[in-house]
């Protein structure tokens, strides 16, 4: 190989070859396979941020989750479900960015398909040009070759009729070979003009060869350029929606922290308070059963003395 440049190292010996500029074109369509493959890849991605966002995003406005929770908790709910609200709003945004990455990609394969159509345009005529000549050398040149044998083949005839003695006839053969003479001057002059604009036209394939490889290489250098910033972009866009679904949650973990949950404990003693010393229930209920055993002996034994106060023992 020479150097790293196209011009240096796409060429053949044979003059009819492309196989260095089919060499060139199908690596050129392979990069253009490839950035509408990533584009592609952005859209499908783009879809799956946004069905998943409007999913989030309905789950957090239209799912009930603990409506009758009170005060802190519920204040900790709340701002459960703002956190999931905008996480669902990031990647919805996210789909934004990834379809607006997808139409610049479309946008510079459709800009280098045009500038690559002049070129080829431009290299085909070329090629088309230089097949045509070449087969109109090679068949002044069959044609040159033939007209040699036919000069050939009349001289021959002359020294044959050398020692005829029929005038006239040796008269035709003179001005076969005559003829045949100026056939093969003037087959030799076509053949070395086709040979000289068969140059020429080489010289200009060559050139345009040249002028081809240097813009494909160009629109290559760009196109690498441009995959790589794509890329470098997508993946920043993604590493920063991770950082953003990192960061939401922290105010709910702040929420949800247990000594946030004192006022919560104390907002319900305040709303369902009953009494704040349970001995005193206790108490009450225990002092029940032995004030009615109490009151059923006395009865009891008020009974007896009566009775037998009554009978005179």
């Amino acid at each position: 190989m020479t150097g790293s440049l196209f011009k240096g190292n796409f060429w053949s010996a044979d003059i009819l070859s492309t196989i260095g500029y089919d060499s060139i074109i199908q690596h050129l369509n392979n990069g253009r396979k490839n950035c509408k493959e990533f584009e592609d890849f952005l859209k499908e991605r783009a879809a799956i941020e946004e069905r998943y966002g409007r999913d989030l995003l309905s789950l957090s406005r239209k799912k009930p989750c603990g409506q009758s929770e009170i005060n802190t908790l519920k204040q900790a709910l709340e701002v459960f479900k703002q956190q999931v609200d905008s996480v669902a709003q990031c990647h919805i945004q996210l789909a934004q960015s990834l379809r607006e990455e997808a139409r610049k990609m479309e946008e510079f394969r459709e800009k280098q398909k045009l500038q690559r159509k002049k070129t080829e345009l431009i290299m085909d005529a070329v090629h088309k040009q230089k097949s045509l000549q070449f087969k109109k050398t090679m068949d002044a040149k069959k044609n040159y070759k033939q007209k040699c044998r036919d000069k050939d083949e009349a001289e021959q005839a002359v020294n044959r009729s050398a020692n005829l003695v029929n005038q006239k006839q040796q008269e035709k053969l003179f001005v076969k070979l005559a003829t045949s003479k100026t056939a093969v001057e003037d087959s030799d002059k076509a053949y070395m003009l086709h040979v000289s604009t068969l140059d020429k036209v080489r010289e200009e394939w060559q050139s345009e060869h040249i002028k081809a490889c240097e813009v494909f290489e160009a629109q290559e250098c760009e196109r690498i350029n441009f995959f790589r910033n794509a890329l470098w972009l997508h993946v920043n866009q993604l590493s920063q929606q991770c950082v953003t679904s990192d960061e939401l949650p922290s105010c709910m973990r702040i929420s949800t922290h247990p000594r946030g949950m004192q006022p919560h404990q104390e907002r319900l003693q305040g709303l369902t308070w009953q009494g704040e010393d349970p001995s005193q229930f206790l108490k009450a209920h225990q002092m029940i059963p032995i004030t009615l055993w109490l009151m059923t002996t006395v009865c009891s034994i008020s009974s007896i003395n009566e009775t037998r106060a009554f009978s005179g023992q």
